[in-house]
């Protein structure tokens, strides 16, 4: 178990011991149990994120429409998402966009980048599941449990509910460049038209090809700069033209300047939640 330390906030940070057998799943444990409540600002990555909360405290959620408290589900490139709690236990899980519709019956399109309740989706399941994990001895027992249910709905919403392959190709390319590969070039490799390609891939992802380019890219520099690197190495390092190209980036996923973002402390832990996930973030002790 690793633990990050900031102003006013502690968690506990618990990666699984073994990934998940499902393609396109990762997971990690959050327990806060620090003196006063928190509130943070949750930061854009390419995964739509499916938060268990089972503790005695509840998450509560708050972006532009509204407040949301419990298990929640929230879409690819959400907006000026803060989450607050106190004593929570929340088994995070991070869902390619490519596999969310088998696991959880809606599309990253049908979300919009919105935050729901796990109930709206899930209905009856999602209260026996969480009384399962809040029965659970241990944080890997918690893992094991989480990647059963998901490897299940998965294998149930298989059929009928899948990504053409043509999209998962793209998509697929898109994360290994970094968000550094042009429309055009990933129509050309999956054999479509720049057209076909972009109403096929904003229908099941929910973003456009570009949109979803400039979401990877953010998410590498994001962590770039958490990892102590400048605006303008950052920027450099992450295909951005120039320094104020990454600036506008920033401020339109997140409504905050590079410098502000390097010190999130959910870009922090990320390193620590999501190995191999992300560059190295190395200051996870700052006060």
């Amino acid at each position: 178990m690793r633990s990050a330390g900031y102003k006013h906030a502690v968690f506990e940070v618990v990666p699984p011991s073994r990934p998940s057998r499902s393609r396109g799943v990762s997971m990690a444990g959050f327990h806060d149990h620090g003196p006063v409540p928190k509130a943070m600002r949750a930061i854009p990555h390419p995964a739509v994120t499916l938060a268990l909360d089972f503790g005695p405290g509840r998450i509560v959620a708050d972006d532009a429409t509204g407040r949301r408290r419990g298990s929640l589900v929230a879409g690819l490139a959400f907006e000026d998402l803060r989450v607050s709690g106190r004593d929570v236990e929340v088994v995070q899980v991070r869902l390619s966009p490519v596999v969310a519709y088998s696991v959880l019956g809606a599309t990253p399109a049908d979300l919009q980048g919105a935050v729901v309740a796990l109930d709206d989706l899930w209905g009856r399941d999602a209260e026996r599941i969480l009384e399962r994990l809040s029965e659970a001895r241990s944080w890997q027992d918690r893992f094991a449990l989480t990647d059963d249910v998901l490897a299940r709905r998965r294998e149930a919403g298989r059929l009928g509910r899948s990504v053409p392959p043509e999209v998962a190709r793209a998509w697929d390319r898109i994360m290994r460049s970094c968000g550094r590969v042009q429309v055009e070039t990933l129509a050309a490799e999956v054999g479509w038209s720049r057209k076909r390609l972009w109403s096929r891939f904003r229908s099941h992802i929910g973003l456009t090809p570009h949109r979803a380019a400039k979401l990877v890219r953010f998410h590498h520099a994001a962590h770039r700069l958490a990892a102590g690197h400048s605006p303008a190495l950052a920027a450099a390092e992450s295909g951005y033209y120039d320094q104020s190209h990454l600036h506008r980036n920033v401020q339109a996923f997140t409504g905050v300047t590079p410098v502000t973002l390097a010190d999130e402390p959910f870009l922090a832990v990320d390193d620590i939640a999501w190995p191999g996930h992300a560059p190295p973030v190395l200051r996870t002790d700052r006060q």
